[in-house]
């Protein structure tokens, strides 16, 4: 008799679903990466662990007494390590709740009626090692599979059965020997796996089994008791649900295709700086060689001196406004707008998002750099010279005072016109900022002195650009000049009077007769009245046998008195060494009163009737020391003759 699957309503939906289901899936294409290659794990199911629970149908044998599994409920567990992206190795166990019935009599009571159908409790644990094919790569989020793998199955009455299989009561059954049969397997089928979260989803499962049917330790043939016949074929079939946790890590997400490499710009080199020399104030025009990639347009950022300067262009022009160096750069970029970005795939895991496609890099900007120097040539100074080397001093009337001097120069190489100054190292010059001037020896000042002198001056010319630059050089003119007088302070007099007064004598004294004692020097004395002044001394009587002297000449002969009196309050002086001059009321000369002429010394009473004041200045007697060698005589002297015998001896040391 042969056994059949003979699966309850239940069962055949339950299979029915899976298949159905199982195969649009499989029609579905796998999400494949941005690139070319195998698609990425979109979810981690490396290793997936599944308890399930579900129903348990089992079919009938047709043999014997007609042994049937009751259909019965399941629950039970699954690993899986899915070793690649398309098969799985899964270790599989399920218990079973399929009591055994038989639906034919064993046989007849003591009565000879027929004995009830005989039926007990049994529990089926099934274990499996089953490959797993994914119609879906790992990481799908949809996976339908299908298996088919070897196993076992233990028949295991329950605990209950096997106690009343040996009580007396089934003792009719000859069941005393009931026991757990296991029985090798084959399962297939398949089912569909979902993910809910990365990490949590859920399976149905649908498979059969094929095996022989067990025996239970009972004999396989009749015996008047309850048999089952050996190598019947068994099949059987499992529905489940259940719950997965996946896991280890999701594959990686899609790479994005890399970007073609940008070749790099050329700096190139800053031109047109070397294209003759560098003026100030003259435009400078430079150009950058730079270039870049085929069809890319550039960006120009210039510096002068490090400070941003001229317009996004290849030229630049600048007009340097001082000398010295320019640091000119120029940096070049890519301006050209970027690639339109990548897009993501069409179906971009959510874990995958932010899309994120590598960003165009533009090629990194070069920068040339030049220094141009701005030196601006100083003109060239051929010769200077002077229309004399030799001049006079001004108190030498017969010699020649000025010379021409003459500078010649040339503008360097910027050109430009050339200004000149003149300067010399004492006296003056005219007409000093022209190429020629001219120079004046009679405004040098000579120390009084009785020997000879000698002043050597520089005479120096600067010629100027029009941008500043200046060259230099001198020559040099000597000044000879004879023995000079030196004047004294003015002995000042009260108005109408010739008495010399403390002041005047202090002068002459102390100052005027020690500069005569080495032989040097002579005095030159010379009288002076106001206009407001008496002719004559008023209220001098005239003396015996001697004309009355006008009053410039009284005061200059009181003077001399005091020089050469040689007692009381006068000094000593050889009056051949003084000469006198009176030029009455001539004023053409200027007065140098000195001290004298403002009483200004109070410690130091004047004589009575001798103060005077600033008024007085033009009452008075000059005072020249003139070298005793010499036959000039200062200007404001207009006669000068010696001392009066006669006169002097009269005078003595005046009062």
């Amino acid at each position: 008799m042969s056994t059949r699957l003979k699966p309850k309503p239940i069962g055949g939906l339950l299979l029915g679903s899976l298949l159905c289901f199982s195969f649009p899936a499989f029609g579905q294409a796998p999400a494949k990466a941005a690139t070319a290659g195998p698609p990425v794990d979109e979810l981690p199911d490396v290793v997936e662990i599944d308890p399930f629970g579900g129903v348990s149908l089992f079919g009938s044998v047709d043999r014997g007494l007609g042994q049937k599994f009751a259909d019965g409920g399941t629950y039970g567990g699954r690993v899986t390590w899915n070793a690649s992206r398309w098969v799985g190795l899964e270790l599989f166990y399920s218990y079973a709740y399929n009591n055994v019935s038989f639906r034919t009599s064993s046989g007849l009571d003591a009565f000879g009626n027929p004995l009830p159908t005989y039926s007990f409790g049994n529990r089926v644990h099934s274990f499996a090692f089953n490959p797993i094919f994914n119609l879906r790569p790992r990481g799908s989020k949809v996976q339908p599979y299908l298996t088919a793998g070897f196993g076992a199955a233990d028949f295991v009455p329950t605990n209950a059965a096997q106690g009343l299989a040996n009580s007396p009561e089934q003792a009719p059954f000859i069941v005393q020997n009931l026991n757990d049969n296991l029985q090798p397997e084959i399962n297939f089928g398949g089912g569909v796996k979902w993910h809910f979260t990365d990490h949590f989803g859920m399976r149905l499962d649908g498979r059969g089994f094929l095996l022989y049917n067990p025996t239970f330790g009972l004999p396989n043939y009749p015996n008047g008791g309850v048999y089952i016949p050996r190598h019947s074929h068994l099949y059987g079939f499992e529905g489940t649900v259940g719950l997965v946790w996946y896991l280890g890590a999701p594959g990686p997400c899609p790479v994005p295709d890399a970007l073609p490499a940008v070749a790099p710009l050329n700096q190139g080199a800053i031109t047109g700086g070397d294209a003759g020399p560098i003026c100030q104030g003259k435009p400078v025009n430079l150009h950058s060689t730079a270039s870049g990639p085929e069809g890319h347009k550039l960006k120009y950022a210039w510096t002068l001196n490090g400070q941003p300067s001229g317009s996004d262009s290849a030229d630049f022009t600048f007009t340097p406004n001082n000398t010295g160096d320019f640091q000119v750069a120029v940096t070049v970029s890519d301006a050209t707008p970027p690639p339109a970005p990548q897009p993501p795939p069409a179906k971009l895991p959510k874990r995958c998002l932010p899309w994120a496609p590598p960003a165009y890099v533009p090629p990194a900007p070069v920068t040339a750099t030049t220094t141009l120097t701005v030196a601006d040539a100083a003109p060239q100074i051929s010769s200077v010279t002077s229309s004399a080397s030799t001049l006079s001093c001004a108190a030498d009337t017969t010699g020649t005072h000025t010379a021409t001097l003459n500078a010649s120069a040339t503008a360097g190489a910027c050109g430009g016109n050339l200004s000149y100054k003149w300067t010399v190292s004492e006296g003056s010059v005219t007409n000093d900022t022209s190429a020629s001037a001219t120079f004046d020896a009679s405004t040098l000042n000579f120390e009084g002195g009785a020997a000879n002198q000698t002043k050597t001056v520089t005479a120096t010319v600067t010629v100027t650009t029009d941008t500043g630059k200046t060259a230099t050089q001198s020559t040099q003119i000597t000044v000879n000049c004879p023995p000079q007088f030196v004047r004294l302070s003015d002995i000042i007099f009260a108005k109408n009077k010739s008495r010399v007064n403390n002041c005047g004598k202090r002068v002459l004294i102390d100052e005027a007769a020690p500069r005569v004692a080495n032989g040097d020097y002579d005095i030159v004395l010379v009288g002076h009245r106001d206009a407001d002044e008496a002719t004559n001394e008023p209220g001098v009587r005239k003396r015996k046998g001697v004309e009355q002297n006008s009053l410039d000449e009284q005061r200059a002969l009181n003077a001399a008195a005091v020089l050469s009196g040689g007692t009381g309050t006068c000094a000593k002086v050889d009056p051949s060494r003084i000469k006198i001059d009176w030029v009455a009321t001539d004023q053409t000369s200027d007065p140098q009163p000195g001290l004298c002429g403002t009483s200004n010394l109070p410690a130091q009473k004047e004589r009575k009737g001798a103060a005077v004041t600033d008024a007085d200045k033009n009452r008075r007697v000059e005072v020249y020391l003139v070298p005793h060698s010499s036959s000039t005589m200062p200007p404001a002297v207009k006669n000068a003759r010696p001392l009066p015998d006669d006169q002097m001896k009269l005078l003595g040391c005046p009062k």
